[in-house]
């Protein structure tokens, strides 16, 4: 990767020289698909060592033990489950499903072109904003923005003569950095509230049953121009500068304005797209509404399907007009060139599936989550304090359990609790756990999706890896970790609700 901090301050140029060396140390790992096998390994070395060594789940009264892998037992669970770990390993069908409808768009011409109506008609200065801006509220979609905002957000940046790995960071600071923020509710919010208001029956049933869906949807609402704003300085003060020009092997977007035909494709790829919006729109609530919650509906556990369908259509119209493709044999070539381009990703996905798998059968991060909540209780911290203690927990414990809900099933029971008895309501306990668990997300290799990223990033920069990765996204996160507290702060001076009926103090 190209540096070029000639002509920049003298804080950025110190700024810089220790992201150079957080990526120099980074890089000198092995590559990441041989360190998660390397992880993989010292997983089950670390089991045998810790074997043993148990914790008392705070939900259920379960104890919960290290599981050894290197018993017969776990052998026998490592052999026989090597090919569901790879196969269930939660975003390889997503993200190959999702790319098959993202290349025929790609292959085909009409994310060029595409990319060449935006430079004549969005206007440059807002770019960046709107990129992060549409990362946080793709968590509407769940987990569908990490697959296709940051692969998206690098060919915009490419296309417009900026550096690709810019907008690949910007994308993924918003989607991954903002998720616990949206101006809607989500599916998010409801999973959160129910386990939150599981914690506070332990303490008091009657406030429990008044914790809503829309607890934390103020506090939400604001972090989305705070992640916004953040992502948007971060990207153009700190990594564009730092990566300075793109040298590498993509060539940047003729920006010539669109030939005829290609304005015709456009058009009609436009109504195709169009009408199949229509159709899922009223698939949502139809056939496929449900009858649970609609955030639990069959259509919203169907929407990597629905994105493949609603990039595979345009891409396919805009195909055929063109005469870009002309026969089945053309489309059957513009498939497989995608799956080609994702070989890297599936290699990896198989060690990192194993990493991922072995270290949830161990129980080895449900076991320090449960010790890091037991320390949070014994430190004898009050007020302000306790909650930065708090963070700093949460933040740390993310790097051992990367699913939200996950860590928040283990942790409610704690720390709703602790911070009741102290004063403080569930409602904003969970916000504190929110911010403290999206400030990490962009930087833990334990993020389901992180090594997902590492390979759209080698697309245009083959050396890229865990080290570079990571020394791009330390700003986003220091810079959210920092505005947050001051937010969180400034919350709580005012005493402003959370939440419709949500406030600060129990």
């Amino acid at each position: 990767m190209a540096n070029h901090h000639e002509k920049t301050s003298g804080s950025n140029k110190i700024l810089f020289r220790i992201l150079d060396g957080i990526e120099w140390v980074g890089n000198k790992l092995p590559s990441p698909l041989l360190l998660f096998a390397l992880l993989a390994l010292i997983v089950i070395l670390s089991s045998a060592l810790f074997s043993g060594v148990s914790v008392t789940n705070p939900t259920s009264g379960e104890v919960i033990t290290v599981n050894n892998l290197l018993t017969i037992d776990g052998l026998q669970y490592i052999f026989q489950n090597a090919v569901d770990n790879f196969i269930g390993f939660a975003p390889l069908g997503a993200v190959l499903v999702t790319m098959l409808g993202i290349g025929l768009a790609e292959q085909t011409g009409l994310v060029q072109a595409a990319l060449k109506g935006t430079v004549f008609s969005f206007p440059g200065k807002l770019l960046t904003a709107a990129l992060v801006f549409a990362g946080v509220m793709s968590s509407i979609a769940v987990n569908a923005g990490y697959i296709v905002l940051p692969p998206l957000g690098a060919a915009l940046f490419l296309g417009l003569g900026r550096h690709p790995l810019a907008g690949l960071t910007a994308a993924f600071a918003g989607v991954s950095g903002g998720f616990g923020a949206n101006l809607f509710l989500t599916s998010t919010d409801a999973i959160l509230a129910e386990l939150t208001a599981e914690a506070a029956a332990t303490i008091d049933p009657a406030y429990a049953d008044t914790i809503a869906v829309s607890m934390n949807w103020f506090f939400a609402m604001v972090s989305v121009v705070l992640v916004t704003a953040v992502g948007t300085w971060v990207t153009t003060r700190i990594v564009e500068p730092r990566l300075g020009n793109y040298e590498g092997n993509g060539t940047e977007e003729d920006i010539e304005t669109l030939a005829v035909q290609e304005k015709k494709g456009m058009r009609y790829a436009g109504v195709g797209f169009l009408i199949t919006a229509a159709v899922m729109a009223y698939l949502s609530i139809g056939p496929l509404r449900g009858d649970e919650k609609y955030l639990e509906s069959p259509f919203f556990d169907s929407l990597v399907f629905v994105i493949f369908i609603l990039f595979f259509v345009p891409g396919l119209i805009y195909g055929i007009t063109t005469k870009v493709i002309q026969n089945d044999k053309d489309l059957t070539q513009f498939l497989g060139k995608t799956m080609a381009s994702m070989s890297g990703y599936i290699a990896l996905a198989f060690t990192a599936g194993q990493f991922i798998a072995y270290f949830g059968e161990t129980n080895m991060g449900t076991v320090i989550a449960i010790k890091g909540a037991a320390f949070l209780n014994n430190t004898g911290f009050d007020g302000f304090g306790l909650i930065l203690v708090f963070i700093l927990i949460t933040m740390g414990i993310n790097f051992f359990i990367g699913s939200s809900s996950a860590k928040w099933v283990i942790l409610a029971p704690v720390f709703v609790p602790i911070m009741m008895n102290l004063g403080y309501s569930p409602e904003f306990t969970t916000v504190i756990y929110r911010l403290s668990d999206s400030v990490t997300n962009i930087i833990t290799p334990l993020l389901l999706y992180f090594p997902m990223i590492i390979a759209f990033a080698q697309r245009y920069d083959k050396s890229i890896g865990i080290g570079t990765l990571i020394s791009m996204m330390l700003p986003y996160s220091v810079a959210l970790l920092i505005s947050w507290v001051i937010l969180l702060f400034i919350w709580i001076l005012l005493g402003i609700p959370v939440g419709p009926g949500a406030e600060i103090y129990y």
